[in-house]
């Protein structure tokens, strides 16, 4: 693993050329955007923008879901993604027939989880937004899933996300580096988060931390850690907790999985997996192939985990799983340093601001 790591690097390394192309097209396009010679486009309507800097897993999903855990029950919500790895095209709004195929893994994630809401996937969201307050005029906040570089559309209030192991101040361009955007974008965030913080991080960390991204003087920063539920069956949804005794079978297909595998480690015995790409399709051949690595484990008691991602691409084979103990792990974003509070107040106390403002534009 070392060994691959190693070469990975030193690949990335020697695309630097392309990293150097690849920065100047994002910079220039930034600099038309700046000088209004590309066009942003506003709506009447509390827009909240979730996005990070880089490529690969920063808590996206997480936090949209815990907007809409916070805002759902105080205003009518509408999330709109781009519906990534969808074997569609377009604009869709989720109803009770449609799949993860069709919209995609998160959207499909949220829609299960949060059946009320609205749910709308649309690569080209200044053409999204219009379809789906046509379809759903009542709505009242409108939550943009990995949209921060989408800047055909200003969004009211823009929450930028980084991993505190991989910090976008500290990275560079694709595809020597993780970057997608270049660094001095993350003035236009209005919050950023600190995401997959150690739960007992300390004031001195965070402090470092802030130092090293340098906030400006209207930006607010929180630290978060990621909080594990208890797993639940993919089908029947009923709880079991994991416990020291387990033998798990991790089955994942997600961008980073290293903070499951620290979390497995910690609450059960001992773990195996099987690990599959980024938004992995799932097949017969594979269920088969986790029939038997979970047959072939020794433990009287045992499990197989997945995540709340993949599992909305398994629950299709429901069917055909049988008697295996199938179960899903939930994921929570936790705020650190009794944030929890602030942050809400912040995001409720800017819908309030838009609206009034609204009106009294009116």
């Amino acid at each position: 693993m070392h060994l691959n790591n190693f070469f990975l690097r030193s690949f990335r390394v020697l695309l630097f050329p392309f990293a150097l192309v690849y920065g100047a097209g994002v910079m220039v396009r930034n600099w038309m955007y700046d000088k209004s010679i590309l066009k942003t486009s506003h709506f009447n309507i509390p827009i909240i923008c979730i996005g990070n800097l880089s490529v690969g897993g920063t808590g996206k999903s997480p936090m949209v879901e815990y907007l809409i855990g916070l805002l759902k029950d105080q205003f009518r919500v509408a999330t709109l993604s781009r519906g990534y790895m969808r074997r569609t095209k377009g604009y869709l709004l989720a109803n009770p027939s449609t799949t993860a195929l069709e919209i995609g893994d998160e959207p499909m994630q949220f829609y299960l989880k949060h059946p009320e809401i609205s749910v709308a996937v649309g690569e080209e969201r200044i053409e999204a937004i219009p379809q789906l307050l046509y379809d759903r005029p009542d709505t009242e906040v409108i939550v943009l899933d990995d949209a921060f570089q989408h800047r055909s559309i200003q969004a009211g209030l823009n929450i930028l996300l980084t991993d505190c192991q991989n910090l976008y101040t500290d990275d560079f361009f694709l595809p020597t580096g993780d970057l997608r955007d270049q660094v001095g974008s993350a003035a236009r965030a209005d919050i950023l988060v600190v995401t997959k913080c150690k739960p007992g991080m300390n004031e001195s960390e965070a402090t470092r931390i802030k130092q090293e991204l340098k906030p400006l003087p209207h930006q607010a920063v929180f630290f978060t850690s990621i909080r594990y539920g208890e797993p639940y069956h993919l089908v029947t949804r009923v709880n079991r907790p994991l416990n020291k005794n387990m033998e798990v079978l991790l089955v994942c297909g997600i961008a980073n999985p290293d903070p499951l595998k620290k979390y497995l480690l910690e609450e059960a015995n001992t773990y195996e997996a099987c690990y599959y790409s980024d938004h992995h399709i799932f097949t017969i051949d594979d269920l088969r192939e986790i029939r038997e690595r979970y047959e072939s484990m020794d433990a009287k008691e045992k499990i197989i985990i997945t995540t709340e991602k993949d599992a909305v691409r398994l629950v299709k084979f429901g069917d055909v799983l049988g008697d295996i103990p199938f179960y899903v792990l939930p994921i929570n974003v936790s705020f650190l340093f009794s944030d929890t509070r602030r942050f809400n107040e912040l995001i409720v106390h800017f819908i309030h601001t838009f609206k009034q403002g609204t009106t009294t534009a009116a």
